[in-house]
């Protein structure tokens, strides 16, 4: 690890002194947010959370009758609204623009017990303009985008939970820069609503957490329709074979994951698929390119200078996507999905494990790394999750995709916590 490393695991105890667990976290942030810049300045944030947790105490004074998330420290990202909180969404705009009514999302993970210590940094409207959110694991790289700050502040050890969006990779491709998980349901089964709209047709809300515990404790919370399920037989696990894998630059190092997993028992098949993966990324990028310029039709029209280059290019792009292209776009997520399953069915797939980004995060803060391995399976909408898969290059943390059917959130999440300990136990390179 490197001596730069800012990363301190912060299990979610729900027997936690909470008083105790705050100033612990006010220590950590004092060392650490100086440096990696997670979240957004906030004046008296740990008064205000003392109060927060003051009044949690004396709703649920007796612990046998607490939510599930008691105490659990949230970290928001500022593409969602929240009470008391403006909304940025890492723009240079008036915050007035993008005011609104308090995320779903957000309401439900308070209502489960849930503390927010604070707006975590996003990139210009959940896109590939970066903030100044820094890598934990060194901070000369960066965490990736555009949940930068939510991805960095579990790494760091300065929140339990973090709120992320997809639109393309913003919450699998961070997770794995940063070393942590990274959970994005199933398309629409995490209502949207109180966030600030990317490309409704994409857009997928998730999650961060230190382990795959305290996901499993979250995840009921806000999946609509959440049902247990226990994983008694082992999935059945296969690799996309083809050009979409050869997009990723640290294969050698996703073989040795491989290998771990068929140590510990896992039988892992060669699948082709994604033959067509340059048509289906291109589609993709006009869906969103599209839905984003007419979310900002009139914003744009009144601010576009003081939007930065890369976003207003593609408001741009979304601008000369005629409907025609849009329609079939949108026809083209339900086929794909519809072409994912027959695949599965036909294979005999459970789960698809695939890298979760190209390689290890970038050196600079320029840009925020690519997010090709996860545009397939955001674009069908399946549900995905980023386990920490062992160091890379540099000592940098890597991470293992595993993708899921339609709606299959439930064994994901319980196949993903049989395989977690067999990917955190690496050899030292």
């Amino acid at each position: 690890m490197p001596a730069t490393s800012l990363v301190q695991a912060l299990p979610y105890d729900a027997e936690a002194d909470l008083p105790a667990l705050i100033s612990q976290v006010e220590a950590r942030f004092a060392e650490s947010q100086p440096q990696l810049d997670a979240f957004l300045p906030e004046p008296g944030r740990f008064e205000r959370l003392r109060r927060d947790a003051e009044e949690l105490l004396k709703r649920f004074p007796l612990p046998a009758a607490r939510p599930p998330l008691f105490g659990a420290l949230l970290g928001v990202k500022d593409i969602f609204h929240v009470d008391g909180f403006p909304t940025r969404a890492g723009a240079d705009l008036p915050p007035e623009l993008f005011a609104g009514p308090e995320a779903d999302m957000v309401t439900r993970l308070k209502a489960a017990g849930a503390l927010i210590i604070g707006k975590t940094v996003s990139t210009e409207f959940a896109y590939f303009e970066p903030g100044p959110t820094r890598n934990p694991h060194n901070p000369a790289h960066t965490p990736g985008g555009s949940s930068s700050g939510s991805a960095a502040a579990i790494a760091a050890g300065l929140a339990h939970i973090a709120t992320g969006t997809q639109t393309v990779g913003s919450v699998i491709r961070p997770a794995a820069y940063c070393g942590v998980i990274g959970y994005k349901p199933s398309f629409g089964r995490v209502s949207t609503r109180g966030l600030v709209a990317f490309s409704p047709s994409a857009d997928h809300v998730g999650l961060f957490t230190p382990d795959m515990a305290t996901l499993q404790r979250s995840a009921p919370v806000i999946v609509d329709g959440w049902q247990p399920f226990s994983a008694i037989e082992p999935p059945r696990l296969a690799v996309p074979e083809g050009p979409y894998l050869r997009q990723a630059r640290a294969l050698s190092a996703f073989e040795r994951q491989l290998e771990r997993l068929e140590q510990a028992g896992y039988h892992i098949k060669g699948v082709e698929l994604f033959d067509d993966i340059d048509a289906i990324d291109a589609c993709h990028l006009d869906l969103i390119a599209a839905e984003l310029a007419w979310q900002h039709r009139h914003c744009f029209a009144q601010y576009s200078q003081r939007y930065r280059p890369r976003t207003a290019a593609l408001i741009r792009q979304g601008q000369r996507v005629t409907a025609r292209r849009l329609a079939e776009c949108r026809r083209h997520q339900g086929q794909l999905r519809a072409r994912l399953h027959k695949s599965m069915t036909e294979a005999g797939v459970d789960l698809w494990l695939c890298p979760a980004a190209q390689d290890v995060a970038p050196r600079g803060l320029a840009v925020t790394g690519s997010p090709v391995m996860n545009m397939p399976w955001t674009h069908a909408g399946l549900p995905a999750l980023s386990l920490p898969a062992g160091p890379g290059a540099l000592g940098l943390p890597l991470g293992m995709q595993l993708v899921a059917r339609f709606g299959a959130d439930e064994p994901l999440l319980a196949w993903a916590r049989k395989i977690e300990p067999a990917l955190r136990r690496w050899p030292e390179d």
